[in-house]
């Protein structure tokens, strides 16, 4: 779909549409076109990247296999995987700590909105936890048609529509390619160097605040489903680092979202210093003072959560199976080097279990930054899955 194709009006959408949301099925449907040689194009970018190189192929490494519950008994059909996947997702929030209930019918305040290009932005402001209002940005295209949408998560929310470092501007290049965009950001607490969410607050949290938020991403996504430019069977999200294991954990965990692409967070842990998953901020959470920031070692040990995960041999590649059967992308640099296909053919296995393929997958890059090659295919990979279902399939 070319930049200048429009669908999908701005509208006020205050108070909230509460009608008609439907659950993101095994894949998004889709009401309008796409013309055959646009959606064939964006294919061809990203079809060479769902299949593992040879050196990884089928190599399952020392992982847990998702496909055995927690019993050991072996999950042998789709129904079987209904149940299994269930019981990962329960065992993790009950790991992580349970969520406080959803904010299904969310409040949207425009507080600002500007004329740019071929779309409008607002400036918004929401209640996307209990007792936590965010402010972020709505970037809606022209036109009448309902769109897909993707939100875009990072440290604060000016960064993707553009006013911050280069190639990081993922919701501004999707509203250029007609999609709806949802930018936020942790704009207040990265200024903290607390960066993450805290429930109730951040000397009590009882939910790690990786997983807390998680569940902001999972009320951001019912603000863009009330959003009448929105076609909420379409909604995808994206994010790089921090932003990556953010749109990581949401899209595993609530699985309204109908695609997501992960730029470079680090899919499984490591004890390469961006990958640290045992900050108090991501799955180390323990009361203040917080344990010095950087790497294990004997006399900055983990603390909270993570130890005991690594203790209980589990991985990120269980909540990596929760996404099936929905596509997923990861954008790997530095953190994500091709062999974690390793981990990624999990994932593989179980989508194979419910008789599904391409939807999985993994480009490679030398650098942790993004540049255009890389987003290049994420837009791709997004304009594949929520433009338009294919022949492909």
């Amino acid at each position: 779909m070319s930049s200048k194709e429009t669908c999908g009006s701005p509208r006020r959408f205050l108070p909230a549409v509460a009608a008609g949301i439907a659950l993101a099925g095994f894949f998004p449907k889709v009401a309008h076109a796409q013309s055959a040689s646009g959606e064939a194009a964006c294919w061809q970018t990203i079809a060479p990247f769902f299949s593992p190189p040879p050196e990884f192929a089928g190599e399952l490494g020392a992982y847990r296999s998702p496909l055995r519950f927690a019993d050991g008994s072996p999950v042998e059909t789709p129904e079987d995987w209904g149940r299994r996947r269930a019981e990962i997702l329960q065992q993790w929030h009950a790991l992580m700590g349970t969520w406080p209930p959803l904010i299904t019918d969310p409040e949207v305040e425009v507080l600002e909105t500007q004329r740019r290009e071929n779309f409008e932005q607002r400036q918004v402001r929401f209640r996307w936890t209990p007792n936590e209002w965010t402010t972020g940005y709505l970037l809606i295209p022209d036109g009448e048609k309902p769109r897909p949408a993707v939100v875009a998560v990072y440290y604060e929310p000016e960064t993707a529509i553009g006013l911050g470092k280069e190639y990081r501007d993922f919701a501004y290049q999707l509203a250029r390619r007609g999609f709806v965009a949802l930018s936020l950001g942790t704009t207040e607490a990265t200024a903290a160097r607390t960066y993450a969410l805290y429930y109730p607050d951040i000397d009590h949290a009882e939910v790690q605040p990786l997983s807390m938020l998680a569940y902001a991403a999972a009320n951001a996504w019912y603000v863009l489903a009330q959003c009448p430019a929105v076609d909420s069977q379409r909604i995808g999200i994206v994010g790089h680092s921090f932003g990556g294991k953010w749109a990581m954990f949401a899209s595993c965990l609530f699985d309204k979202y109908a695609c997501a692409a992960w730029s470079d967070p680090g899919i499984v842990f490591d004890d390469r210093p961006s990958v640290n998953y045992w900050e108090p901020w991501y799955l180390g959470y323990h009361p203040r003072p917080w344990r010095k920031r950087g790497l294990i070692t004997e006399e900055n040990p983990a603390r909270g959560l993570y130890p005991q995960l690594l203790a209980a041999g589990r991985d990120l590649h269980e909540l990596h199976a929760l996404m099936a059967p929905r596509p997923f992308l990861v954008s790997g640099g530095s953190e994500d080097p091709p062999r974690r296909w390793i981990p990624l053919n999990h994932a593989i296995a179980v989508n194979r279990l419910l008789g599904q393929a391409n939807r999985v997958a993994m480009t490679n890059r030398a650098e942790h930054s993004p540049n255009e090659q890389s987003n290049a295919q994420i837009y791709a990979f997004f304009e594949s899955f929520l433009m338009k279902t294919s022949a492909r399939d």
